[in-house]
Formats: structure tokens, sequence, C-alpha cells
């Protein structure tokens, strides 16, 4: 499976609460895409939210995102990362 970023532009204000919501929406179904969301960051003042996981391809996260309610703006592939 590969791993994705993706960005969300138009949540400023979101709070950790809401985040955790959002979070949780997309883990409840992320198996019927065969999709796994590993985990969520959030700037609330640009109203950015930025979500990594691994997936089959960047259209199986953004239908996962999209019955959730909350729309990808971009997702990108992340083909090298270090610990």
């Amino acid at each position: 499976m590969a791993k994705f970023m993706d960005v969300h532009h138009s949540m400023k204000g979101i709070t950790e609460e809401q985040l955790r919501e959002a979070h949780n929406a997309d883990l409840a179904i992320e198996g019927e895409e065969r999709v796994h969301f590993e985990r969520a960051w959030a700037d609330p003042e640009s109203g950015h939210v930025y979500c990594l996981s691994e997936a089959p391809s960047a259209e199986a996260i953004q239908r996962v995102h999209e019955r959730a309610g909350h729309k990808a703006d971009e997702i990108h592939p992340v083909p090298l990362s270090i610990q």
C-alpha cells in the first residue's frame, strides 16, 4: 500500500474535539475502501488539516473523506519517508 498526505483548506477554527470527530468518521468507514488513516494534524488559525494514510489510491482516500463529510482539497503521494 502507498502512503499519502492529504490537505483540507477550509477548517478554520477547528478544535481538537472536531478534529477527533472528523478522524473518527474516516476510521469508521476506511476499511470499505482498504484505506487506513494513521494520523491527523490541524492548524486552527489557517484552517489547514493534514491526514497521513495508507491506501490503494488517492481516489480511495477521497471517497472516504467525501462520505465522512470533509472532501480533501489536495492529496499527495508520499513515496519516501524517514524517522
